[in-house]
């Protein structure tokens, strides 16, 4: 048995540039590289042997270089679908050095024939299966399969995650994890098949325990709960919050959260209070659409049993802004859907909106329908190259493809037009009931200022609106300036890539209207599917 040390480079691969997360202006600002760092990858440093020596190559940050290459016995990388090309990469770059190299994270779990060229592939939650791994190894296996069952990982055997490999000035934000799983069982959507519909959570201590390791290493500031739905266990949560509120009190507040949460957090106000007390000042929501055929339709009856604009309003006046998620492409989408979208984002004041195009995930109760009734376009599963936003529709449409291409552009140009972002911006500069005000960190005046001087360059009338906006919520409620600034900056991003996805897809339909446009090809339907919900 090979009991000596390993050396372990962690890669992290790059995610593609066309995509509505990269922030790349707001990162600008602040003097970050990436929005956020990789928390999935120096959990799984944890796992590993304490005398194996382990360096983390952040791809969307640094250099990979020939020397780090060459330093390594391992590579470990993988990650998300928009990631998929450059860990492909990475794989091939690995066997032809004969670099034994490892794949892991939840594109891999979903698609492991795409990996196969990757000497080891862990499928999965690692936290049950890195043993097994490491045992292999340290025998001188040098190919394997590892793989977790789904969503039966106790997570309260997670390690503390590897925060000291971080090199955190790179990054807007670290991430926390407290649960795994989502009660729901929306359609489209993957994380009920990666990690089951009974959420799990750690213990608090645990939790206090991550919180305690980053501030010991310095960092203050923004910290997110990357849970697909931090309230899917409300009765965990509930105990827990007191515990981080309790906490904060005794560091002076050094961390600001932010979160995912089902609209469903409005119906309990003690729970959302709770949020607030604790320093929580942002949530995504997916809405999805406002129409509640298509709620029904896609299994998210979550948002259909309350009034959208009342919930929004109830949790920003709890001193929590919203950023929404949307989708067209539906399936039950009759006529125009662009209109009703675009007024239930501005009755809603939802600044910051991550409209896409729908896509079938590859594990997904979506996808198993569109294969059974022989709608899934064939031949997409060997690149990504963009997000949701301009990679979606890989599916034969119920509406002429034109059609929900048109509404989404409409969309997309409607929301983000200068006015109508920064208004939605003093609308919800009214609405922010803060009762604890943002704590400067060392940055804050350098980044603002340069806010300042970019929004004047940021297309005609953006300075105009920006200054309104600005002047407006420091008159009439100034405890929410902070929180105007984060979303503003947020537009030196969101305009411009806006303006680049209607460029595109105005490419396409006028592919289509020109008659070049050609269908994909379309996926066999597999004998041996069967539909069943998850």
């Amino acid at each position: 048995m090979v009991t000596n040390s390993c050396k372990i480079l962690m890669i992290f691969p790059l995610f593609n540039a066309n995509s509505f997360w990269n922030y790349k202006e707001a990162c600008d600002l602040t003097g970050a590289r990436y929005p956020a760092a990789p928390l999935g990858l120096i959990t799984v440093a944890a796992l590993l042997p304490k005398h194996w020596d382990v360096r983390l190559i952040n791809r969307n940050t640094e250099l990979l270089t020939d020397e780090a290459f060459a330093w390594a016995d391992m590579v470990m990388t993988g990650g998300m679908l928009p990631q998929r090309n450059d860990a492909l990469h990475l794989i091939e770059m690995c066997r032809a050095a004969g670099k034994p190299v490892v794949v892991g994270g939840p594109d891999v779990t979903s698609s492991p024939d795409l990996y196969a060229a990757a000497n080891f592939q862990v499928l999965g939650e690692a936290e049950e299966i890195m043993q097994d791994f490491v045992t292999a190894w340290e025998k001188g296996e040098r190919q394997g399969v590892f793989e977790a069952p789904m969503g039966k990982t106790d997570v309260t055997k997670s390690p503390l995650p590897r925060f000291d490999l971080l090199k955190l000035d790179q990054y807007l934000h670290v991430g926390v994890q407290f649960s795994r799983g989502c009660p729901f069982s929306c359609e489209f959507c993957d994380i009920i098949e990666l990690y089951g519909r009974v959420p799990r959570t750690k213990t608090t201590t645990q939790v206090l325990a991550e919180l305690d390791a980053l501030y010991a290493l310095g960092y203050r500031g923004h910290v997110d709960f990357v849970d697909d739905n931090l309230i899917g266990n409300k009765k965990a949560l509930k105990l827990f919050l007191p515990e981080l509120k309790r906490w904060q009190t005794e560091k002076n507040f050094p961390f600001e959260f932010s979160t995912e949460a089902s609209i469903n957090l409005a119906d309990d106000a003690d729970l959302l209070h709770s949020l607030a007390d604790s320093n929580f000042f942002a949530i995504f929501v997916g809405i999805e659409s406002p129409d509640t055929d298509t709620l029904i339709m896609t299994q998210k009856k979550q948002n259909t049993r309350r009034s959208l604009q009342q919930s929004i309003t109830t949790i920003h006046n709890a001193g929590i802004f919203v950023n929404a998620g949307f989708i067209v492409g539906f399936d039950s989408e009759k006529g125009n859907v662009a209109s009703g979208m675009i007024d239930c984002i501005e009755d809603t004041s939802i600044p910051v909106c991550m409209v896409g195009l729908l896509y079938a995930l590859p594990t997904t109760q979506l996808t198993r329908r569109l294969l059974a009734e022989g709608r899934l376009f064939a031949g997409g599963e060997q690149t990504q190259s963009g997000d949701q936003c301009t990679a979606g529709l890989n599916f034969e449409t119920m509406r002429p493809r034109r059609d929900v291409l048109d509404d989404y552009r409409m969309v997309l140009k409607a929301i983000y037009e200068p006015s109508a972002y920064f208004d939605r911006v003093r609308r919800l500069g009214r609405m922010l009931k803060r009762t604890r005000t943002h704590r400067m960190i060392k940055g804050d005046l350098r980044s603002f200022l340069r806010l300042l001087f970019r929004i004047n360059r940021a297309g005609p009338g953006t300075a105009r609106h920006f200054w309104r906006m600005l002047l407006d919520c420091a008159l009439h409620n100034p405890k929410a300036l902070p929180y105007v600034v984060m979303t503003s900056a947020l537009y030196l991003h969101l305009g411009p890539f806006s303006r680049q996805v209607v460029r595109e897809i105005d490419q396409e339909i006028a592919t289509i209207d020109q008659g070049h446009w050609q269908k994909p090809p379309l996926q066999e339907k597999p004998a041996e599917l069967v539909l069943q919900p998850a």
